[in-house]
């Protein structure tokens, strides 16, 4: 028994030694007494994270579009849906469940579906709106719409982290 303790003694020193000389090695976060002012956290800026308000236009349209609703076997799990809307708010192409595509300021856009999607997978990816070309250069975060269960909220941003609008390819996997 001795013996195989030994072993894997042997076994966690050689792997731990192996991990410090390849860099992968274990670091332990000393809590500090106060951040310096040079690496805390910026503030957040009004509007840099929130979703804009639901209209009650809006949401009228949402409940037209959930009332319409998908066919059975585009729902079901395993399928996806999917969107390609242009840098100004246009939906361009892509599934039928995908009903329309809003923006709301720089950066800022719905994506509406007929079936509830908020519980669904999110992809995103800055996109081209035409063939053969190379993507403008950015950021694409996705997250469900607030109050509109058939909606997906995106939010894109230029290399540097300021909200511009940039085209992008949504999918949807049920």
């Amino acid at each position: 028994m001795t013996t195989l303790f030994r072993r894997k003694a042997a076994a966690v020193a050689f792997t731990a030694l192996a991990l410090a000389l390849t860099g992968g090695g274990i670091a332990v976060a000393q809590p500090a007494a106060q951040a310096p002012a040079e690496v805390a956290q910026p503030a957040r800026q009004p509007g840099s994270g929130s979703q804009p308000a639901v209209t009650p236009a809006e949401a009228r349209k949402a409940k037209a579009a959930l009332a319409q609703g998908p066919s059975a076997l585009a729902t079901a799990p395993g399928t996806v849906a999917s969107a390609v809307v242009s840098s100004g708010g246009t939906l361009l192409r892509g599934s039928p469940e995908a009903v329309s595509a809003t923006r709301y300021g720089p950066g800022q856009y719905q994506v509406l579906f007929n079936y509830n999607v908020s519980l669904e997978t999110f992809v995103a990816t800055i996109g081209t709106t035409d063939p053969y070309n190379v993507p403008p250069g950015g950021e694409i975060s996705v997250a469900p719409r607030l109050q509109t269960p058939n909606a997906v909220f995106v939010q894109t941003r230029n290399s540097s982290g300021t909200p511009a609008d940039r085209p992008f390819h949504l999918v949807v996997a049920n």
